[in-house]
């Protein structure tokens, strides 16, 4: 996934930028495609929130997984209100990034929420983030993190 974000910057619930390359090197990325006003995407945002706080804030060493926001809402005011209320400390595609629009036709999204897995070069590890998280809670992330390609220094 950094290849795709090389020399963006992206934005973090308080409105700060930060690179890409910094928040995304050498982690599990998980692409969140969801809208505030989506009653499927306020249900599942808690929960990928608690799931994303147990693995990066919790967990020692700091699991190697970052969530980037890639908002389907109708306005930048929008997408920040749903950041601020619901979402965990990951990051997101500003608003007015092209590559929103782009990500969304690249990884072929007909519905939201939808959080897919990606390595660091992009390729798909899955399409099922959010029912794998439903479904099997932290250990999911262990099957995606075997095969996405990174350097590994985490147990929990």
């Amino acid at each position: 996934m950094v290849d795709l974000l090389v020399g963006r910057r992206l934005v973090t619930r308080g409105g700060a930028a930060v690179e890409a390359e910094a928040a995304l090197q050498n982690k599990v990325v998980a692409l969140y495609f969801a809208a505030g006003r989506c009653a499927l995407s306020r249900d599942f945002t808690p929960l990928l929130s608690d799931f994303y706080t147990a693995l990066v804030h919790q967990a020692q060493p700091p699991a190697p997984f970052e969530v980037v926001f890639v908002s389907a809402d109708g306005s930048e005011n929008e997408m920040l209100d749903f950041m601020r209320e619901l979402h965990g400390t990951w990051v997101a595609l500003p608003f007015h990034d092209p590559l929103r629009r782009e990500l969304n036709k690249m990884y072929n999204i007909t519905a939201i929420p939808k959080l897919v897995i990606v390595k660091q070069n992009g390729e798909v590890i899955t399409d099922k983030g959010r029912k794998q998280i439903q479904e099997c809670g932290l250990s999911c992330f262990h099957s995606w993190v075997e095969v996405a390609d990174i350097f590994q220094n985490f147990s929990g």
